[in-house]
Formats: C-alpha cells, structure tokens, sequence
C-alpha cells in the first residue's frame, strides 16, 4: 500500500508511524548487530516504539540521537517496505532462533489466527510501561496458516501492515526518539525486562516542534515536581502509590471539599461515610468479586476475610437498605467522600494521576424510573458548574456496555438510550464508546481540557439498574406497592488525587486566590521589622474573620531572596514591610496604606489595609 496519493488523515499518519517503528528497528539492528531481538513495535498516540532485547550491551538515552541519524540515513537510501505472505512453519525457520517470534508464532499456530492485538493498560509515562496482548480464539480450519511479513533493509518482522511503499516517502515527515522505559515481555512481571524505545511522529516537521514545545510546558508543569516544591504533597517507597499530604496541600484540598459540600448541599445532598474495610460476602452480592477481583486488597479478621473496599457503592446500598424507604423521598441524593483503595501494578504509577489509595468524591442517587431523565440533567448541571468554577471546557462520552457486564441486555439497551435521550435533550454533543461502560451500567464521562490543550477524564454518571436488584432495594410507591429504585453513581472531581493533580499543572502551580494554600506573605525588612509585620498579620486575620490565610517571613534571609521565594511559592500577594511602611508608633488601622506586589507583576499598587481586604474576601468569595 502506498502513501503518495492517500489524504492526510489519521489512518495515514498510522502508517507512517507505525513503518518508523520498523525503520527504527533496522537501524537498531545495524548498529547493535544480529544478537538483538524484538518484541512488538505497534503505533501510540502520537507516535509508536518497539520493545527491545539488547542482549547484555548497553543504551542509554544519549544513544537515542544516533539511532535517529542512523534511521536518517536508511531514509535516503530510498529502502522499499516488501510484503511477504507464509505459512507459520515457513515463518518458523526466516525467525529460527528469537525467542519472541517464536512464541508470537506458537501461540498463531495454536489459535488459528493471525490477529495477535497489544493494548496497553497505561499511558507511555513511566518506566515499566505494563502492556498485555490478547489472542483471539478461532476455530482452525486450515492445516497451513498464511501470516505475513515486512522486510526493510536487513529488518524482517512478522507484521500485518500496511506499510509505506518507500522509506522516501519519510522525508519531510518530523519524527524523533525521546525515551527509553523497561516493559516485562507480554505485559507479565515474570517475563524478561525488554527495552521499549519511544518515538514521537507528525506530518510535518513543524508539528513535531509543536509538540515538543507542548512537552516542553507540560514538564513545566509536572504536578509532581511542582508537588514537591510547593510542598502539597510527596511520595515514599513505605507507602508505594500513596500520597503523604503536607500542611500546605492539606489545606489546597481541604479548601476543594468545603467547595464540593457547599455545592452539594444547594444542590440537595446529604452526606454520609461507610467503613473502610467490610466483608467479603458482601462484593459477592455487589458483583465486584467476579468482576474486579484482581483490582481489590484483602485482609483477615477473626478467621473472616475481609475487603479493603475499592468502591464506595456496597456500603452505600446497605444504608439504603436499613429501613422501609416511601416514594416521598426519592430521589435521595446521598453522597460521600469516600476512601478507597485499588491495586495497581508498579509500572503504571504515577503521581497522582494512577495511586492505590484515593478519595473518590462520590455520590449515588435512587430514584423511580420516572424520575431518571431529571436526575441525570441535574448531575450533568451540577458537573458543568462545578468544573467552569476552575476554568475548565469539557466534553462529554458515553461509554456502552462492555463484553464483562452483569444484568439483562435489554435493561442495558435501555439504560444506554435513557442516557442518549438526556444528552440530546440538553443538546450536548457527545462521542460513544462501544464497549467502555462499568461491568454494571453505561455510563456518561466528562473530559475536561487544561490551560495547555490536554484533556483528562475526571467526572463520571452511571446509569446501574443491576445493583438495585442484587440488593433489593424497595420503596414503596403511590399505589402503595413495591418498587425498584433505579441507582446514578456519579463522581464530579473524580478522585480528590488526581483532581488535585490536573489542577496543579492547569494552573502550573499558581492557584486562584481561594485555592491558594498561602495567599498573602508579608516580609519584614529587618529584626525590628518582625514584630509590626507579626501585628499587621493578626490584624488581617481579624478584620476578614479568618477568611484570609496570611504569613510572616521571618527568616534571616536578605529581602531580596524573600520575595523570590514568594514568588517560586507562587503566592499570591507579597507585602514588604520596613521603615517607610510602618505608620507611626506602628499602629496598624484600616486606613493604613500598604505596598503590594501580585505574583507574575513587576510593578507594586498601593491600597488601604481596608480596601485590600475587601478586594481579598470579592476573589475568595467569588472564586476568580
């Protein structure tokens, strides 16, 4: 297949990824010689790798620019990408000796089928990148399988294409080597560790430097480093996967819940907390044993296995169950900020974006059948609010149910066409994956974009008619019969972690005023200055009722290194205090003029303790 005359569309870019993920091969192999095998090579968003056995020699990311020149080279040589179709036995003998292909090969024998698909479990951000393939089961009915190959200069690789024609074709296409991480052969811890290269392509060579510059600004923001400067937030081997908050993050997140309850309670929510840890029949009834076992911590207590609880739900349901419920209360909202814990393979954490213990800010909602249309408009409502508040744009996607599900397919096609009815009657646009849903119900998922154009999955409402009926649930309706109340989950935030997380790298740590853990530093000039600055602090804390959270500097550091690091503290406002800045006999009033200066600003203003404090409570209060 040929690229000449095909559009520039995101097939053709697959392509062409996907032929430098052989041409990086080929160039692998003629500087590092036949003793290298290969694992896969597939394309990824934006880009592709390949995972690599280097057979005992060394690389490093410095090497990565000479593989680059290498595949450089190769492109000028104008190489053609060959097709060749062969029986497995002939495959066999062309890859006689690597241990990869080999086993590619075995299990294309043992299934009948050359449709061998890699997915993998996280993004390319760590390194032990978990990737796990699936083979799909067919009857054989054939004794001689046909598979196919690619040959591109010296490099031969079982692949089903398609190809470029000609590595020419590769000319004016921006590509380049980033990274190298670890990948466990076919995703599994016990396999050996190959070398996965990574690599970044765009149709042009200007794209590429757009995407750079993107990557650039996203290391900028790393919540993680950013964490770590600000002290929010930090990460220790005795606790893997686990935040230890600081003050200064404590209060950033503490600040998000009093947001969360006050919107909740407007928007009629109560509020409840359920046990940690509760047995295990119980994720039998709820379905999460068979379901989502391997995701789930035990624990034993007096000869009774127990569950580290990875959802909120099932303690939930058992309060709803605790006495007779009337149709005059539903809907009833009851939401919980509840701590859970998932297992997560060590590869895939990060920050915290993928931890093992979390605050979901949940929320589940029982209502009658006449009643889900309202529900799920008021749960989309609140979530848009919710999320302008931060200045974020969002999209919405509805995700289908999946091939592992519980419950009757015709209460999930009608549950997935209650959730397209909402989303057409309050004309939003929306993109449907088939296949995505909760192994409970489809479910509407809310992506939000950040200041640098990435999108992050964070709010969710699932539509569950299965749990209401493993638990049996009842209410009893007008005509004074029994009903099934239909249950929402819904998250807005997502995980108070990973909420914190995008938050830290949207705002690249320079948080609104409100969420700004220190949000006003006054820096004495001198030792006499300490004790006027410490009176104007106090004075502040008075006159705004505690609203507004202020410090003193009072280290023995020059002025000069204070206010830069109020400003590497992003911290709002900076007050310096020395002679000319104290009023006479030092005492503080409301018309006492100050000196400030706004993080990012060069030049100061000037306003009365009075109009100051005013101006802080407005972007408090109205959440700038």
């Amino acid at each position: 297949m040929t690229l000449t005359l095909m559009p520039k569309t995101q097939s053709s870019i697959d392509i062409i990824r996907h032929s430098l993920a052989h041409l990086m091969a080929a160039a692998v192999k003629k500087l590092y010689g036949n003793k290298v095998h290969f694992g896969i090579g597939p394309t990824i968003e934006n880009g592709f790798y390949y995972d690599i056995n280097f057979a005992g020699q060394t690389i490093t990311d410095q090497d990565l620019p000479k593989i680059e020149q290498e595949m450089q080279k190769m492109i000028k040589q104008n190489l053609d990408f060959v097709k060749q179709n062969l029986t497995v036995m002939e495959a066999k003998k062309i890859f006689r000796g690597d241990p990869y292909k080999t086993a590619l090969l075995k299990d294309i024998e043992k299934f009948g089928t050359t449709e061998i698909k890699e997915s993998s479990s996280a993004e390319a951000t760590e390194d032990k990148q978990e990737t796990r393939y699936k083979i799909q089961d067919t009857k054989i009915k054939k004794k001689k399988i046909d598979v196919t190959i690619y040959k591109t200069g010296d490099f031969v690789d079982l692949c089903r294409g398609p190809h470029i024609k000609n590595t020419k074709e590769l000319a004016n296409i921006g590509f380049k080597l980033t990274k190298l991480a670890g990948a466990y052969w076919r995703g599994d811890e016990k396999n050996k560790m190959l070398t996965r290269i990574y690599g970044l392509a765009f149709l042009s060579k200007p794209e590429l430097a757009k995407h750079l510059q993107l990557l650039a600004e996203a290391e900028r923001r790393d919540h993680r480093k950013l964490g770590k400067e600000l002290e929010l937030f930090s990460f220790h081997d005795e606790g893997p996967g686990i935040a230890f908050w600081h003050d200064q993050g404590l209060t950033l997140r503490n600040k998000l819940i009093e947001f969360w309850r006050e919107e909740h309670r407007t928007a009629g929510y109560s509020e409840i907390s359920t046990p940690i840890i509760l047995n295990e029949s119980l994720w039998q009834t709820s379905g999460h044993m068979k379901n989502y076992r391997e995701n789930m911590y035990f624990t034993e207590i007096d000869e009774q296995r127990f569950v580290i609880k990875p959802m909120n739900c099932p303690g939930g349901l058992l309060m709803y169950q605790e006495r007779p419920r009337s149709y005059r209360e539903l809907p009833l909202r009851v939401a919980e900020l509840g701590l859970v814990h998932r297992h997560e393979r060590a590869g895939v954490l990060h920050g915290l974006f993928r931890v093992r213990s979390f605050t979901q800010d949940d929320a589940h909602i029982y209502c009658t059948p006449e009643q889900i249309v309202d529900e799920l408009k008021g749960v989309i409502k609140l979530t848009q609010k919710i999320y302008r508040t931060f200045g974020f744009d969002y999209h919405l996607e509805l995700s289908t149910r999946p091939k592992k599900y519980i419950g009757d397919i015709k209460i999930w096609d009608k549950a997935e066409a209650t959730l397209k009815k909402v989303l057409t009657e309050l004309k939003l646009t929306f993109k449907i994956n088939p296949g995505d849903g909760a192994f409970y119900g489809p479910k509407i998922d809310s992506h939000i974009k950040d200041s640098i154009g990435r999108t992050w999955q964070c709010g969710t409402v699932q539509l569950d008619f299965a749990q209401p009926e493993n638990f049996k649930l009842e209410y009893i309706d007008k005509t004074g019969q029994t009903g099934r109340p239909v249950m929402l989950h819904r998250t807005i935030y997502g995980s108070l972690e990973r909420f914190i997380g995008i938050l830290t790298e949207h705002y690249a740590g320079a948080f609104p005023v409100w969420l700004t853990p220190v949000q006003i530093i006054i820096v004495p000039v001198g030792d006499n200055h300490r004790a006027p600055a410490e009176r104007l602090k106090q004075l502040m804390i008075t006159e705004s009722r505690s609203s507004i959270r202020v410090e003193v500097d009072a280290s023995d550091e020059t002025v000069g290194y204070k206010i830069r690091q109020a400003a590497a503290r992003k911290i709002p406002y900076t007050i310096v205090i020395g002679d000319k800045e104290i009023p006479a006999q030092g005492a503080w009033t409301n018309d006492t003029q100050l000196i400030i200066r706004r993080f990012g600003q060069k030049e100061t203003f000037s306003l009365t303790l009075a109009e100051f404090i005013k101006r802080m409570q407005t972007e408090i209060d109205e959440k700038k």
